[in-house]
């Protein structure tokens, strides 16, 4: 009886496998036509910003809006690269605050992670909850005490206190990246460095960030991406035009026009430029963010 229980079993799976093998191959070459429509609804913003950075003046202008330009014209890059004090000066103000705001979350977050993941700090629960707190005050409500505090110490118009703001907005979702990925090193490695006469700083850096790598590199590309794109920070701490940042430069500039309209074309040729870093430091680093990501989220 069982002897033949197992034929009847053996020869229904072998007269259902095929179906069950064509079933999930089209399931594969459906959800593969998903994801490439779904990338292409994504990318189609960017792709027409470019193609707008590209055209006349008058067919950035046209309405209705032509898609394809009909005529290639880098008239627009050309002024923006011109533009009041020049673009490069824009640019690199928003370049080295974000580079200062990569420094300034790794060398506070990556110690308060490995405190609040190794050390017996008393109520240590507690205080991690009450850094995570700070994520639901908005932002916008702390830049007019915060800039009457830096207008008394002189760090407005400055590039180092843009970078403070924006490390202060980014501290508390780089502790929680940070914490959660030390505490998923095991503590085996730890001890063993400790039995052969390691102490806490050299814990920390011989074998702790050696493991944190992916981490680190999720915390400082998430810092360069807001402070690169931040806009309402740098409007309300910069004042001087050569202090601007590249998104305070894109705004000003989408209204130089002769009757007060929006250059489109400036404007998307600042949009496709400002893209740029993002884009590459992202492709470049995919595969360590992705793996920082998952690693500081799931113990």
């Amino acid at each position: 009886m069982t002897a033949e229980l197992s034929t009847t079993l053996r020869s229904s799976y072998a007269s259902s496998a095929p179906g069950t093998a064509f079933f999930s191959g089209r399931v594969k070459y459906l959800l593969g036509a998903l994801m490439i429509l779904i990338a292409v609804i994504m990318l189609m913003p960017l792709v027409a910003s470019v193609f707008a950075s590209v055209k006349t003046p008058e067919e950035a202008a046209a309405v209705p809006p032509t898609f394809i330009p009909g005529a290639l014209s880098f008239d627009s890059y050309i002024k923006l690269w011109s533009y009041q004090a020049g673009l490069m000066v824009y640019a690199g103000n928003s370049f080295v605050t974000a580079v200062l705001t990569i420094m300034f979350s790794l060398l506070l977050t990556v110690p308060a992670g490995f405190a609040l993941a190794r050390f017996p700090i008393p109520a240590k629960e507690g205080l991690f909850v009450f850094l995570l707190m700070a994520l639901i005050i908005p932002y916008q409500a702390l830049l007019t005490p915060v800039f009457l505090m830096f207008a008394q110490f002189k760090l407005t118009n400055s590039v180092i206190g843009l970078a403070i703001i924006h490390t202060a907005v980014h501290i508390p979702f780089s502790v929680y990246i940070m914490r959660n990925s030390f505490e998923a090193i095991p503590k085996e490695l730890e001890e063993a460095a400790m039995i052969d006469g390691a102490n806490s700083f050299q814990v920390l850096m011989r074998v702790c960030l050696p493991s944190v790598v992916p981490a680190m590199v999720t915390v400082a590309l998430f810092a360069f991406i807001n402070s690169w794109n931040e806009f309402l920070g740098a409007l309300v701490m910069m004042s001087k035009q050569d202090s601007f940042t590249l998104p305070l430069i894109l705004a000003a500039a989408r209204t130089e026009t002769s009757l007060g309209g929006t250059d489109w074309g400036l404007l998307q040729a600042g949009v496709t430029i400002s893209v740029i870093p993002c884009v590459a430091i992202y492709l470049l680093l995919q595969k360590y963010y992705v793996s920082g990501l998952l690693n500081g989220a799931v113990k």
